[in-house]
């Protein structure tokens, strides 16, 4: 038996930690989806999403119960908004994608795989803020070096996309690309207001 116990983690840590692990899973369905896509990824994810969901109003209502938390509420509250909102665009991509009945492409393939990482280094973050907020900061840092790439695909995705449209046909396809690529840029934009207030918290425990 070993002498070590590991340190009980506070309650809206395991609660910000749990989202960060859906935003992290539900990206990793969609890149699934966009190398191979498969209805029971889309179905899979839109369960993922229900979860998530239920788990940030566990968190709002433990909020609005208790009086100390272990960090700024309001840190807590946006911290947990970023994060859902970033599975949230997963399924709203994968959700467009397969209403629209939208191929995926290289441009697509490469954002997911880079906000799938950073989704991860997000998670990171939020697991070491307790014990180790170095470490998180630096997890969020790549994270925000992650998401800033997402940004440069999403331009040169716009640009090619625009490049010479064929006919009708062509417009209205390049329309349906538009707001993929939008859905993603939207979730990197959250990925990097995520990566900020893990840096708040950190700067605010020093």
């Amino acid at each position: 038996m070993s002498f070590f116990k590991r340190k009980k983690r506070d309650r809206f840590i395991d609660l910000l930690v749990k989202q960060a692990e859906f935003a992290y899973e539900g990206l990793v369905i969609l890149l699934q989806y966009v190398r191979e896509p498969d209805d029971s990824l889309s179905r899979r994810l839109s369960d993922m999403e229900k979860e998530a969901d239920e788990v940030r109003r566990i968190l709002i209502d433990e909020l609005n119960r208790t009086f100390v938390t272990p960090i700024d509420r309001e840190d807590i509250f946006t911290l947990s908004l970023t994060v859902d909102d970033i599975i949230d665009y997963a399924y709203s991509t994968i959700e467009e994608m397969a209403l629209l009945d939208i191929r995926p492409n290289p441009f697509v393939e490469r954002m997911v795989s880079l906000l799938t990482d950073a989704a991860r280094e997000i998670h990171g973050g939020i697991l070491r803020l307790e014990d180790h907020p170095n470490v998180a900061n630096e997890h969020a840092v790549r994270a925000k070096a992650l998401e800033n790439r997402v940004e440069t695909v999403y331009r040169e995705a716009l640009a090619d996309l625009f490049h010479q449209p064929r006919d009708v046909d062509h417009i209205v396809d390049m329309l349906k690309l538009r707001e993929v690529y939008r859905h993603l840029s939207n979730a990197a934009d959250r990925g990097d207001e995520a990566a900020n207030v893990i840096g708040d918290i950190v700067v605010k425990k020093m």
